[in-house]
Parts: structure tokens; C-alpha cells; sequence
């Protein structure tokens, strides 16, 4: 009997290297690497030989500069803070993996996040965590309907112990590879010198109070975000932290941190998944950031939007970043945060 086809996209870690061994018991699988222009093919090759899998690139330079690159850089310009992971996955990573699959004849694509898929009662493909210390639904959150319902996740019973012990014991050649922590995109970590670098990143200007008192000199607003407390480079009577940053004025707001808990937040461009829209008020947990802290609100509609009201404050809920909200362990929806 012929196994179901799948393309994985191998990242050449050991997450998607797994994958990729947990996957070819029950699947014909192709792997995919992505190509940012950067190099780095070299791990994912070697995993693929090894595993006997056939291997290919595929160049989304355009794509992700386009739909990833190009926003992440006006969202800072703009004052807010981009999530690129959750940019790339719906409009750049999957959708390359899903053009391989339409080439090849494939059912199904895979990546080795930990999270689970499953289906809802009335047919809707459901996101659902994976396991708590390695949880990456929030960065999933994004993928909408016609995606999900194509998605098979490998990893997502597993801890990342668990996955490092599977690599070892069948000598896959990336077992002790460091993850990566770091924007692909920007491999060093330094996202503001990879702004300067792209040209026409703010000049500097000054740190205000909130009563517009001069406190010091900043670098550019897109050194800076919302909540930040270190290389402020000002001293008073006590921390300062981030607590608005206003591009029209070229200022950067500094405070105790005080102002930075709210129980409100608001999000636009929503993205359901395990409901076909918001209707009314709804219970859930919120998280506001990719971390694990949930915080328990009620989530109501608001014009093309959702205000979400928090059961206890949370700290500096940030433009740019992404609400996912969740029933147990289940993906409700998502949206971006505007204020």
C-alpha cells in the first residue's frame, strides 16, 4: 500500500530532523529547505541523506522580504514592535511548503513546531497546544482554515528532552545542534543595526517624561521597546522603563513602570480558528506575547476588532505583537495589537 505523501520543511535543526524520522514511518516524505539567502543548507542536506529522504530548496527571498522583511521594518519605523515568526508562517513559510506539496501530488505538509492539530465537531481543522514546556501554538496562531486542515505537526506529544534523545538514539548528524533563538532573518540578533542598515531608520532624539520633561538624549525610536528598562543610558530617581514610544515626535516616553499594567487591550485583523467568528462575549485566556503567561479575559466585539478585557492586569500588552486566545488547550483565534 502506498503511503500518503508530505513535504516537511526541514530547517536543518534537530526539531524538523526529527520530524522527519517520526514521519517516514507512515509517509512518503519530501523535504523542503527554505532558502533566506544566507546560507546554511549544508545540516538539512545531511539529515535528508541520512534518512534516505529526498531533499529540495526553495528560494523565498522575494516572498519574505516582501511579506515579511518590508513590514517588520515599517512596523518598528512606526513605533510598534513585528513578530515576524507569526508574519512568515501563514504568508510565506507554509505557503511554499503547500506549492511544493501542489508539484508533487502531496496531501499534506509538515514542520516540526510542537503543537497538535485536530478537528472540531463541526468540521473545522483545530490548533491545539503542544506540550507546556515547549508550547509553540502562538506562533501558529496566524494559519488560517485552508492551511490548517493540511498541516500535520510530529512533535506535538512530545518534550524537547524527549525529541534530543530521539535524534541521539538514531544518529541523526544535527542531535546536539544549539537551537536557534534569533530572528532567521537576522542571525546576530541585532535588529537595529539591521535597520540602520536598510537606510532611512530615525535620528536620534529625546527621552520625555510623561509631562514632555527633557530626561536624555535615545539612539532612534526602533532601538526601542515598549516595556524596556536596560541600555536607556539615563539616570533619576528611580528605573526607567519604556512606556510609549511616539514616532510623530520622535520621542521615546520614559516612567517607573507603573503605567505599563492595564486589564485593556485592543486587536484588529483577527484570524479564527476553532470558531467561525466572535458573536459575543467569550471566556478564554489571553496570551499577549510568546511566553507562556495566560492571563483569564473576556474577549467582545468591537466594529472590525475585539477589545479584550483582562481579569488582571498585564504588562505593556505591545502594538506589533499578536493576542492568541485560547479555551484549555485550544486556539480560539488571534489578532494583532493596535493599542
Amino acid at each position: 500500500m502506498n503511503k500518503p505523501k508530505v513535504v516537511l520543511g526541514l530547517s536543518g535543526g534537530v526539531d524538523s530532523a526529527v520530524a522527519a524520522r517520526l514521519l517516514r514511518e507512515n509517509y512518503d516524505v519530501t523535504c523542503l529547505w527554505l532558502d533566506i539567502g544566507l546560507g546554511g543548507g549544508e545540516d538539512a542536506a545531511a539529515v535528508a541523506e541520512e534518512l534516505g529522504l529526498p531533499f529540495e530548496t526553495g528560494d523565498i527571498r522575494p516572498a519574505l522580504e516582501e511579506r515579511v522583511c518590508a513590514p517588520f521594518a515599517a512596523g518598528y519605523l512606526a513605533g510598534h514592535t513585528p513578530l515576524p515568526c507569526a508574519l512568515c508562517n501563514p504568508t510565506v513559510k507554509f505557503p511554499a511548503l503547500l506549492a511544493l506539496a501542489g508539484r508533487i501530488g502531496a496531501d499534506c505538509v509538515a514542520t516540526g513546531h510542537y503543537a497538535r492539530r485536530g478537528t472540531g465537531a463541526d468540521g473545522r481543522a483545530l490548533l491545539r497546544k503542544g506540550m507546556p514546556a515547549n508550547d509553540q501554538s502562538y506562533m501558529l496562531a496566524r494559519l488560517p482554515q485552508e492551511i490548517l486542515r493540511r498541516c500535520v505537526f510530529p512533535l506535538g506529544e512530545l518534550e524537547k528532552a524527549q525529541v534530543r534523545a530521539l535524534a541521539e538514539d538514531s544518529g541523526i548528524p544535527v542531535a546536539h545542534k544549539p537551537d536557534s533563538m534569533e530572528i532567521c532573518f537576522i542571525p546576530d540578533g541585532d535588529y537595529a543595526a539591521w535597520l540602520d542598515r536598510r537606510g532611512a531608520t530615525p535620528p536620534p532624539g529625546n527621552f520625555v517624561d510623561r509631562e514632555g520633561r527633557v530626561l536624555g538624549r535615545h539612539l532612534g525610536i526602533h532601538h526601542y521597546t515598549l516595556g524596556q528598562r536596560r541600555g536607556l543610558g539615563v539616570s533619576g530617581p528611580h528605573r526607567y522603563f519604556v512606556s510609549a514610544i511616539r514616532p510623530e515626535r520622535n520621542e521615546v516616553v520614559l516612567s517607573d513602570g507603573s503605567d505599563l499594567y492595564t486589564d485593556l487591550a485592543r486587536c484588529a485583523d483577527l484570524n479564527w480558528i476553532a470558531v467561525p467568528g466572535l458573536e459575543g462575549p467569550m471566556e478564554v485566556t489571553v496570551r499577549l506575547r510568546h511566553s507562556r503567561t495566560e492571563t483569564p479575559a473576556v474577549i467582545l466585539p468591537r466594529g472590525d476588532g475585539v477589545e479584550i478585557r483582562m481579569k488582571e492586569p498585564a504588562r505593556a500588552p505591545t502594538p506589533g505583537q499578536l493576542a492568541v486566545f485560547y479555551q484549555e488547550d485550544i486556539v480560539i483565534g488571534s489578532g494583532w495589537i493596535i493599542s
